[in-house]
């Protein structure tokens, strides 16, 4: 079939591949190799597509790493992904690589509202509104989504390298700890899984008492009413919120902020309740412009392989992304 397209979503730990027509992903046909598994993902795709006799004729690839130029190493493995490389493993004729933030940015416009979990309603917005995905997990990354002339855009980004948002004194000590026991006080060095167990440390520094936690055993300890793990659940929350609102600011998605990553869904229950609305809001005479942005989880797992087919589906005219 000249619209099937083979997806793939490449983590530090895990690759999920599948089948797709135009925009829409056959969920029979995921699968999930452990990459230690595999030499690279040559080995992978060639073993999928081989396993189910399959031609695509478009591959789109989202890995965990940046990507330029069609070339991107992964940050927490060590493949290389080259477009020709792909297309070569492929068949395919028309190749794509992106961050899997990206991918993430491609697909909400094709997700369904139980994929979707609302943190904040906001006002309604124009079809062409701009948006803003925000991935919390094993690393921080946000990225804006455009819409022009019928295209979907998200330009690569790598903004959980930016300062961590620091605005108390004891923000203060958080980073100058950070920066003295890690070497960096990036925003990811605090918002993300390791970031979070971090957050725990630094206050068993604080309080000169305690051993560290891994972030498992913190989010337990805090069911619990552990002071010192709700104090971290707190912490990790309100920076989250304060990043986010300046991004919010910086490009104004009226469209949507949308959460996503594996840290991202743990919290989501939690962050009203934790301060995150409260931090996004805390800026000034601004405070009531914040209100306007609507804010939504991202809750399917998938969503890379479906924003993966979307972005082929788009380059190949085989379909056409739905104007939220």
């Amino acid at each position: 079939m000249t619209d099937l397209s083979v997806v793939a979503d490449i983590g530090g730990t895990n690759t999920r591949v599948a089948l797709a027509h135009g925009a829409r992903v056959d969920p029979g046909s995921i699968v999930r190799y452990r990459n230690a598994e595999h030499a690279d993902l040559t080995e992978v795709l060639t073993r999928y597509l081989g396993d189910r006799d399959a031609h695509p004729a478009s591959a789109c690839v989202a890995m965990a790493g940046p990507v330029r130029d069609g070339v991107g190493r992964l940050t927490n493995l060590a493949w290389t992904v080259d477009r020709a490389v792909v297309s070569e493993a492929t068949g395919a004729s028309t190749v794509a690589v992106l961050n899997d933030l990206q991918a993430q940015g491609h697909a909400v416009d094709h997700l369904t509202a139980e994929a979707l979990d609302e943190i904040a309603t906001g006002d309604p917005s124009s079809d062409h509104a701009a948006k803003l995905v925000v991935g919390v997990g094993t690393g921080l990354n946000a990225a804006p989504v455009f819409r022009l002339d019928g295209r979907t855009l998200v330009p690569p980004a790598e903004a959980g390298h930016t300062a961590l948002p620091v605005q108390t004194a004891a923000d203060l000590r958080l980073r100058d700890w950070l920066i003295v026991t890690h070497g960096s006080a990036g925003a990811e060095e605090a918002l993300s899984g390791r970031g979070f167990e971090r957050i725990h440390a630094w206050l068993c520094h604080e309080d000169s008492t305690g051993e560290p936690l891994d972030a498992a055993a913190i989010m337990q300890a805090a069911e619990t009413g552990d002071p010192r793990a709700v104090r971290t659940m707190e912490i990790f929350a309100t920076l989250l919120g304060r990043m986010v609102g300046d991004l919010a600011l910086t490009l104004l998605p009226f469209g949507g902020i949308y959460l996503c990553g594996g840290v991202a869904r743990h919290f989501g229950p939690h962050l009203a309740r934790l301060g995150f609305l409260d931090a996004f809001a805390d800026k000034g005479r601004f405070a009531a412009f914040m209100a306007q942005f609507p804010i939504r989880m991202i809750t399917d797992d998938y969503a890379a392989l479906t924003g993966s087919a979307a972005h082929l589906a788009e380059l190949t005219g085989a379909a056409r992304p739905a104007a939220t």
